[in-house]
C-alpha cells in the first residue's frame, strides 16, 4: 500500500453524482448546426482551412495550428460550413470570438481513418508528439494545455507519470463514466504517455467514492500486464483533484511557489486526455467528443457523448430541461464553474459539465449567494485553503486596491478553487476579490509593456531623427567645402586668363611698324632684325 500524505485545507462536500452514473453513457443528438471556436486551448487560435460553402467530412481537418503553442479543429460530423464569423462562446465575459459554423447534413459520413499502428512502440517519442499534435488533443481536466507539449520533456527528467482520476467537484460524473466503460482504453493511452515521456512509474490516482470505476481501472491494468503502474485511492475531499493538491497526497511533493509539477519530476494528465490519446495512436480519430454531466434541473441527469461544437441548449433539452424555464445555465461545476450568459454558446474540448438550475442549497452557487457581511476575522478561510494561503490578508489587500502587496502575499499561486468562498460566514465573494486582483495586475502588466514598447520606439525615433540631422549636416559642410574649393580654382583660372589677355595685348600694341626705319645704318638694321627674331621665339613659346 502506497502511502499517503495530507494537504492543507480543503472541505467535504455532498457529491450530488448518483443520478448522472445511474444508467451507462448515451451518444448526444447530431445537431443541426455546430459552432467550433478556432481557440479551444491555451495558446494561439487555429487558422481556418475551409471556406463558407465547402462540404466537410468527419475528422477531417478544418482549421490548423497556428504554431506549436496551438492545436488543428477537426470536424466532429460531416456537413457543409455556412459561415465563419464571431459568434458567442463559452467565456464568463460573454464575449465572442471566431467561429467555423457547420450545418450538418446527419449521414455523419467519415474521411478514411490514418493506417492504425499496431505498436505504438513503433513510433519515436518525436512521432508520438506530432502524432497527438495532428490530433487537436488538448487537457481534458479543464486547462486546456496543447497535450502534446506537456509530453515533451527532456530525457530522464520525469520521474512519475500521474492519471488523474479524482473527480472531486459535485455533480461532474464524466471522467468516473469514462472510467467505469473504457478502462482499457485509458490504460493504453497511459503507456503511450509514458513511452513518449520515458517516465519510469505510472501512478493512476482515483477517489474512494468510485468502487466500480476503480475495479474497471484495475482489471484494465491486469488485462495490460504491465508493472510499472500503480492505482492509487485518494480520500475524497475538495480540492483533491486539483494537480499540486493530487501530486502532494500521492507523492509528499510539494509543487514550488509560482512553479510546475515537472520542476519535482512529476507529469500530470487527466483521464479523458488518456484516452483521446488511445483513439488518436491507435485507431486515426482525432479529438472530436467528449463525455460531459448534464445534470440539476432536468428530467433525467446524464453522462452524454458530445461531439465538440454541439450547443448548449441541446443537451438540456435532450435531458428533459425545459429551455423556457431557464433562470441560470453553469459550465463547469459549482465551484469554479461560471454561468453561461447564453445557452446556445457550444461545448468546447475543455467542457466537462453543464449544470442547470441547481437549487442545492449546500452548494454556493452564485445565484444563491447571500450579501456580503463585513469580515470578522473568523480565520475559517485559511483553515480551508488547500494551497495554504492567508485569504483574509489577499482581501484585504485586494480591495484596498493594494496589489503589489496582494502580490507578496502569492496571489497568483490561489488556483481560484472556492473553498475559502465556501466556508466563509459572512458570504464575501472572496474568489471574485482574487480574480479581479489577477485580470487587473495582468492588465497594468500588459499597459507597462505597451508603454515600454512606446518609449522604446519613440527613444528610436528620436536617435533616427538625430542621425539623419547629423548626416544631413555632414553632406551639406562636405558640399560647402566642395564648392568653395571650386570656387578658388576658378578664381584662380580666371586671374591666370585675365594676365594673359593682358599681355597678348600688350604684346599685340608692341607689333606696330617702327617708324623713321628709312636711313638706318646696316648695324642698327642687324640690332632691330635681332630683337625682332628673339620676339618671334617668345611668341612661340607662349603658343
Amino acid at each position: 500500500m502506497r502511502r499517503l500524505f495530507n494537504f492543507h485545507g480543503g472541505v467535504q462536500l455532498r457529491q450530488h453524482k448518483r443520478e448522472s452514473t445511474a444508467t451507462p453513457v448515451i451518444p448526444a443528438k447530431i445537431p443541426k448546426t455546430l459552432i467550433l471556436p478556432l481557440q479551444q486551448n491555451i495558446g494561439n487560435p487555429a487558422i481556418p482551412t475551409v471556406k463558407v460553402g465547402d462540404k466537410v467530412l468527419k475528422r477531417q481537418i478544418i482549421a490548423t495550428a497556428a504554431g506549436n503553442v496551438s492545436v488543428p479543429v477537426h470536424a466532429p460530423t460531416s456537413g457543409k460550413v455556412i459561415a465563419i464569423e464571431d459568434y458567442a462562446v463559452p467565456h464568463p465575459s460573454g464575449l465572442k470570438a471566431s467561429c467555423i459554423i457547420i450545418a450538418t447534413d446527419g449521414m455523419d459520413i467519415s474521411r478514411r481513418r490514418e493506417s492504425r499502428f499496431l505498436n505504438y512502440q513503433d513510433l519515436s517519442p518525436e512521432q508520438l508528439r506530432e502524432l497527438i499534435h495532428q490530433s487537436g488533443i488538448v487537457g481534458l481536466g479543464g486547462a486546456g494545455f496543447p497535450s502534446h507539449l506537456k509530453l515533451a520533456t527532456e530525457r530522464n527528467r520525469v520521474d512519475t507519470l500521474i492519471l488523474n482520476g479524482a473527480e472531486c467537484e459535485p455533480y461532474i460524473t464524466c471522467d468516473e463514466m469514462l472510467m467505469r466503460e473504457q478502462a482499457l482504453e485509458i490504460v493504453e493511452g497511459l503507456i503511450i504517455m509514458r513511452h513518449a515521456l520515458q517516465a519510469p512509474r505510472c501512478i493512476i490516482t482515483i477517489e474512494n467514492n468510485k468502487p466500480k470505476a476503480l475495479e474497471q481501472i484495475k482489471l484494465a491494468v491486469k488485462h495490460c500486464n504491465v508493472d510499472f503502474i500503480e492505482v492509487v485511492q485518494v480520500p475524497t475531499v475538495y480540492p483533491a483533484g486539483g494537480e499540486k493538491q493530487l501530486i502532494q497526497t500521492v507523492t509528499g511533493k510539494e509543487v514550488p511557489s509560482q512553479g510546475l509539477p515537472i520542476d519535482i519530476g512529476v507529469v500530470c494528465h487527466n483521464v479523458g486526455t488518456a484516452y483521446a490519446i488511445a483513439r488518436a495512436v491507435e485507431h486515426g480519430e482525432p479529438l472530436v467528443s467528449r463525455y460531459i454531466t448534464v445534470a440539476g434541473s432536468v428530467a433525467k441527469a446524464q453522462v452524454l457523448e458530445v461531439l465538440i461544437g454541439t450547443p448548449v441548449s441541446d443537451l438540456i433539452e435532450q435531458c428533459g430541461g425545459n429551455r423556457k424555464t431557464l433562470s441560470r445555465v453553469i459550465m463547469g461545476g459549482p465551484m469554479m464553474g461560471f454561468a453561461l450568459h447564453n445557452v446556445d454558446v457550444p461545448i468546447v474540448k475543455t467542457t466537462n459539465c453543464i449544470l442547470v438550475n441547481s437549487t442545492i442549497a449546500d452548494v454556493p452557487l452564485p445565484s444563491r449567494r447571500q450579501h456580503a457581511l463585513p469580515c470578522i476575522r473568523c480565520g475559517a478561510c485559511a483553515q480551508a485553503c488547500p494551497v495554504d494561503l492567508l485569504p483574509q490578508q489577499l482581501y484585504w489587500h485586494t480591495r484596498a486596491k493594494e496589489f503589489d502587496k496582494a502580490q507578496d502575499y502569492n496571489l497568483f499561486d490561489c488556483i481560484e478553487c472556492g473553498c475559502c468562498d465556501y466556508v466563509c460566514p459572512s458570504h464575501i465573494p472572496l474568489v471574485q476579490y482574487y480574480r479581479y486582483a489577477k485580470n487587473t495586475i495582468w492588465q497594468q502588466d500588459r499597459e507597462k509593456k505597451l508603454a515600454d514598447v512606446s518609449r522604446e520606439r519613440h527613444e528610436f525615433h528620436k536617435l533616427r531623427l538625430e542621425r539623419e540631422k547629423q548626416e544631413r549636416a555632414e553632406r551639406h559642410k562636405k558640399k560647402r567645402q566642395a564648392v568653395s574649393s571650386d570656387t578658388v580654382q576658378d578664381d584662380k583660372k580666371a586671374a591666370i586668363q585675365a594676365a594673359m589677355e593682358r599681355a597678348r595685348t600688350k604684346r599685340e600694341q608692341s607689333d606696330t611698324a617702327p617708324k623713321n626705319i628709312d636711313q638706318l645704318t646696316e648695324q642698327q638694321q642687324k640690332l632691330i632684325a635681332e630683337v625682332d627674331q628673339r620676339r618671334e621665339k617668345e611668341r612661340s613659346a607662349e603658343t
